[in-house]
């Protein structure tokens, strides 16, 4: 696409320097900013606003399958992270630690939470009595600290927003029942609102959560073929709740251990609303999370009625539940038109004298930049009309680009060959840290998730019999 205005000028062109205009799309849309520590970022009203939304969708979802919401603690003792071991030894690279308050050094050190397994874990095990008590199902809305040598907005920062659920359940089937209905609901969610499908699955040994048995994830497609993890949902058996002493009377009078889940989504998902659906011109956003759905741009601003018409079709469509700005400034149209282009809105509707006049008005897609004429009798009707038209045109482009971007491999060469190319590559398996390791070593692409009931006959990296078949890709 030509380059044909100064704010396109200003983002790098986004086939050969993806990364670049990942960086000039977050920070000239004004998303975020850079905070004064490194590797922190300041989400602006406009970021803030599409996770608002995020969170919006996700706590109506929660709240249906019976998730209360609930707040612990940032600062955690340290002696907790280290209770469970395989716990503290994934997230040790990443803990921030504070040794002094108050002018004085701390008697034990606290964990800046990197995830709130523990603490909530410690009160669970205080509000635990009885099979009567369970389930437990709490989601919490927090932020969360992970010291990251290598960051990029939204995907990978030192403090990031995020919500994590954390259930107790008196059997292993309800848990495990648990772990793959709450990544059902993040499959839907991620489909219907962020419009993007989605790869979910079990993650290898390798790959999984710090102290879970089994972990599943969701992963995205971005626009250049890299995989995105956007989710994770984590059966955590017993292993939390021997460490937490998380124990309950059952009915038949005996003791028992609870069996624990974990599951979350955060501030990421942004970035992967970016690359799977930004173009040249920047942002394009789903109307179900986009913060402004139609921006209204008066034409010939200065004739009189033009501002009252605006503001008299604003008034209408808020009220039909549309978000819907106007944009009456003294830039031009044309600098308008390009700049609510890149910020993503998704409809942006033109009133001028002549409209106004005959009955009209001009409506213009942010996916397809086609220039539709409609009726202002009717602007409720065609705007909402238009909006799921564009969420499900956004849907299917991306679902087009996740199919013809997934390519089979029978051995080392065409897993190369398959990720050199943009690809996510299904391969078969053995069942071996050495080949998996040796596949990232030689591909630099990594295991995302199992494919679930798909056989292969031999590994791909040794040769020998395939006990999976696994998505490898290479990762943000």
């Amino acid at each position: 696409m030509a380059k044909d205005n100064q704010f396109v000028k200003d983002i790098a062109d986004i086939e050969t320097d993806f990364p670049q205009w990942y960086t000039d799309v977050v920070l000239k849309t004004k998303l975020v900013d850079y905070g004064p520590v490194k590797g922190t970022m300041v989400i602006r009203p406009y970021g803030y606003a599409i996770w608002e939304n995020i969170q919006r969708e996700l706590d109506k979802r929660f709240r249906a399958t019976g998730h209360q919401n609930a707040y612990f603690p940032m600062l955690i003792p340290e002696s907790y992270l280290k209770k469970e071991a395989e716990h503290v030894e994934g997230f040790a690279p990443e803990v921030a630690v504070v040794t002094h308050a108050g002018g004085e050094k701390l008697a034990e050190p606290l964990v800046i939470r990197p995830t709130s397994e523990t603490i909530i874990g410690e009160m669970y095990s205080k509000w635990l009595q009885s099979y009567r008590d369970l389930p437990i199902l709490v989601n919490q809305w927090a932020n969360v600290v992970r010291w990251e040598k290598t960051t990029r907005p939204f995907l990978r920062t030192s403090e990031f927003l995020w919500q994590e659920g954390h259930t107790v359940h008196a059997t292993e089937e309800e848990a495990m029942e648990e772990t793959m209905k709450m990544l059902g609901v993040y499959k839907e969610f991620a489909e219907s609102c962020l419009a993007i499908p989605v790869f979910t699955g079990r993650k290898t040994e390798k790959e999984k959560f710090a102290g879970a048995v089994a972990t599943f994830g969701m992963e995205a497609m971005m626009h250049d073929g890299k995989s995105l993890q956007a989710g994770t949902s984590h059966y955590l058996g017993q292993n939390f709740a021997k460490a937490f002493d998380i124990q309950f009377l059952d009915k038949d009078g005996t003791h028992k251990y609870g069996y624990t889940t974990s599951w979350g989504v955060s501030t990421r998902l942004i970035g992967a609303l970016i690359m799977a659906h930004g173009d040249q011109r920047g942002l394009v956003l789903p109307p179900v999370v986009a913060p402004v759905q139609a921006i209204l741009i008066p034409i010939a601003a200065k004739k009189e009625g033009v501002l009252e018409a605006v503001a008299a079709l604003k008034e209408r469509l808020a009220a039909a539940d549309i978000r819907v700005d106007s944009d009456v400034s003294d830039n031009s149209p044309g600098w308008k038109f390009n700049e609510w282009e890149m910020k993503g809105v998704p409809l942006r509707i033109e009133l001028g004298p002549r409209d106004i006049e005959a009955g009209k008005m001009v409506l213009v897609r942010r996916d397809t930049h086609e220039k539709i004429e409609a009726d202002l009798c009717n602007a409720e009707t065609v705007v909402k009309e238009l909006l799921a038209k564009i969420q499900k045109n956004l849907y299917e482009l991306a679902k087009q680009n996740k199919e013809r971007r997934v390519v089979t491999a029978t051995n080392m060469d065409e897993i190369l060959a398959g990720v050199e190319n943009g690809n996510f590559v299904k391969a078969g398996w053995c069942g071996c840290r050495e080949c998996e390791d040796k596949i990232k070593e030689k591909t630099a692409a990594s295991s995302r998730v199992i494919a679930e009931g798909e056989t292969a006959e031999t590994c791909a990296c040794c040769g020998k019999k395939a006990e999976k078949v696994v998505y490898f890709a290479r990762a943000y």
